[in-house]
């Protein structure tokens, strides 16, 4: 099933939304799939694409630096989050 690239968009602003929300916490994948109520492969597809375009950044490690194996947390990034305070 193909999603058209106006409903991916709205997609990607509940996702930046989100993150917003959770007060500069990062968030795991299966988090944000489970908030939005969409499969976690097409999240974490959207989540690199908003990568690409600088609107949020990767987690690779944990609070203690040790790195993750096969997951990722998500946070905006600085730019997108000034954005989003001046815009409330």
């Amino acid at each position: 099933m193909k999603i058209s690239k106006a409903k991916q968009d709205k997609i990607s602003e509940q996702i930046l939304a989100l993150l917003f929300t959770s007060n500069l916490k990062p968030l795991f994948t299966s988090q944000i799939s489970h908030e939005i109520a969409r499969d976690e492969e097409f999240v974490k597809k959207i989540l690199f694409n908003l990568k690409k375009k600088g609107l949020v950044n990767e987690v690779t490690k944990n609070p203690k630096g040790i790195p993750y194996l096969k997951r990722s947390r998500w946070q905006l990034s600085d730019l997108t989050y000034n954005a989003y305070k001046q815009h409330q």
